[in-house]
């Protein structure tokens, strides 16, 4: 048989589809997103960059500077 995926906006919706799935007895599952669009790595090298920066240890460099 075939899969429907349906992507409700909010959480009254899903309670929404939920139910109806139930009245109608049609077996079904629910998951939680979990993939990320943006490569981890990058994510991390940018939590990893924020954190430096709320502790000052970073490099300053005056837009003057920056191309020489």
């Amino acid at each position: 048989m075939e899969a429907i995926t349906i992507h409700p906006k909010n959480k009254e919706q899903a309670s929404l589809f939920e139910q109806l799935a139930k009245t109608l007895k049609v077996p079904f599952e629910k998951t939680k997103k979990t993939e990320s669009p943006y490569n981890a790595e990058f994510v991390a090298k940018m939590r990893e960059n924020r954190k430096q920066a709320k502790e000052d240890k970073t490099v300053k460099i005056s837009l003057d500077d920056i191309w020489k």
